[in-house]
């Protein structure tokens, strides 16, 4: 059944985030601060070494950089975008919204922990590809092992920042949906040499900048560099026509 990859892994990030929620019953400040470090740092290691897999390459003559310039070009075009038209604040104001909805007005951490999580679970190449494959096929054999990956992130989210993580999955859903609705429009861009692996790297960065904000307190509006990832498709696209 087409479209039954984003449905589990909507369920998985439910189920991890009310079984974080139940452990953070039992955390005190003092741990919920540790953890909040340890969880940044997890975090940036996790971003960085996806990001030096896309960027370095092993040769006779040792270690070679590529895809450096387009990193660059990427990340200050997508951010350029992205604040031109205020994803962070758009999400913010999602999270707001969801807050007063659902009467979680006292919870300080409620939008963080929605901006956060949704980036975390949005960014990378198995959304845009798992979704993809289960546009094309029915095969969400990706999106499985991606709800794995995500039901442990909404534990560890939710235990620390609280329920606002488990709303991360609407814009999930949307998102992740919405390739899949739409994947012969997209299978032909995805399909350019590099494209993937582009993606990839790039979005691995962007997971680094998430821990920076969670080891750090907030210091970059991820949710307004989430166009870099569509700084690579446009590059490749050209370079098939030019």
């Amino acid at each position: 059944m087409t479209g039954m990859g984003t449905v589990i892994n909507s369920a998985a990030v439910l189920l991890g985030g009310l079984l974080g929620l139940f452990l953070k019953k039992g955390i005190s400040n003092s741990m919920e601060n540790a953890l909040m470090k340890a969880l940044g740092i997890s975090t940036m290691f996790i971003g960085l070494s996806g990001a030096l897999t896309g960027l370095l390459s092993i040769s006779e003559h040792g270690l070679d950089t590529k895809g450096s310039l387009l990193m660059i070009v990427s990340l200050v075009a997508g951010t350029f975008a992205g604040e031109l038209i205020k994803i962070e604040e758009g999400l913010e104001k999602i999270g707001e919204s969801l807050k007063k909805a659902f009467k979680h007005s006292g919870n300080s951490t409620f939008v963080e922990a929605f901006v956060t999580e949704t980036v975390v679970i949005c960014v990378g190449a198995m959304a845009i590809v798992g979704s993809l494959e289960d546009g094309l096929s029915g095969d969400y054999s990706i999106l499985l092992a991606k709800s794995t990956l995500d039901a442990v992130i909404s534990v560890i989210f939710a235990s620390t920042l609280g329920v606002g993580a488990l709303f991360a999955v609407i814009p999930m859903f949307v998102y992740q949906g919405s390739i899949t609705l739409l994947a012969g429009v997209i299978k032909p861009f995805l399909e350019l040499t590099g494209v993937v692996s582009d993606l990839s790297y790039i979005g691995s960065v962007l997971i680094f900048a998430v821990g920076v904000n969670l080891f750090f307190g907030k210091q970059v509006k991820c949710a307004n560099m989430l166009p870099s990832l569509l700084v690579p498709i446009i590059y490749r696209t050209v370079l098939l026509y030019v």
